[in-house]
């Protein structure tokens, strides 16, 4: 039986994604190379990368940064990942364009003491599918966020995925993270992580407008417009 789609490392276990042992990678999400991607619409990109900040937070899932020459053509890292993940280290590269080829980026990696690793990058075949296929190789279980990431072409976005599902890396979309790191709605955060959803669908910020309606016309009981005289 073939093993080319068989998620690496995770030995017979679920490939789900476990919160308490998961860390987050946002790599090179930088002004310069958003302005190269083709297969999304870059607003999209951006929401679903600030949404994987705030999720890790609410989460308290370590996030590492890094970035591509930022003081070059390649620009400087969105400000929404460190404004929304506080907590997450930036990782100053040296050149490397396999954020897994620089020894300090790999050491704060192994710093957190998870197993698993939620990895998106900007450009998607090259710096979220180098380190995670370098990472699944060390022995991580990895899921590939691939709306989270973003390359110059549809064309390259399916070949990165064929090509980093072969190697064992598990892809998922950014509201599927969100949904299985949340767990359940029944949580005293529940709200922020609703107001996260917004971002990955905006149409989803109209539901929670109707929902809070309701139930202000219920808490004060409010007259009907119908049932006014």
């Amino acid at each position: 039986m073939s093993t080319s789609n068989i998620p690496a490392n995770f030995n017979g276990a679920r490939p789900i994604i476990n919160p308490d042992d998961a860390a987050m990678l946002l790599i090179d999400h930088q002004s310069g190379l958003f302005q190269t991607v083709k297969d999304m619409p870059m607003t999209e990109l951006r929401a679903n990368a600030t949404t994987l900040a705030k999720i890790a937070t609410l989460a308290k899932i370590p996030v590492i940064t890094t970035a591509s020459v930022p003081q070059g053509p390649n620009g400087p890292l969105i400000p929404e990942i460190h404004k929304y993940a506080p907590h997450a280290q930036y990782v100053a590269r040296k050149g490397e364009i396999n954020a897994w080829d620089n020894p300090e980026f790999v050491a704060a990696v192994k710093a957190t003491g998870r197993k698993q690793l939620i990895i998106a990058g900007t450009i998607t075949s090259v710096c979220m599918a180098f380190p995670s296929i370098a990472a699944v190789h060390e022995g991580y279980q990895v899921f590939a966020v691939i709306d989270a990431s973003g390359t110059y072409s549809k064309m390259a976005q399916e070949i990165t995925l064929a090509r980093v599902v072969q190697a064992g890396v598990v892809p998922m979309d950014t509201a599927a993270v969100c949904s299985e790191v949340q767990k359940t709605w029944n949580r005293e955060d529940a709200l922020q992580w609703a107001e996260a959803y917004s971002s990955v669908f905006p149409p989803y910020q109209l539901l929670i407008e109707s929902y809070a309606k309701a139930q202000e016309v219920a808490r004060n009981d409010e007259q009907l417009d119908s049932q006014r005289a």
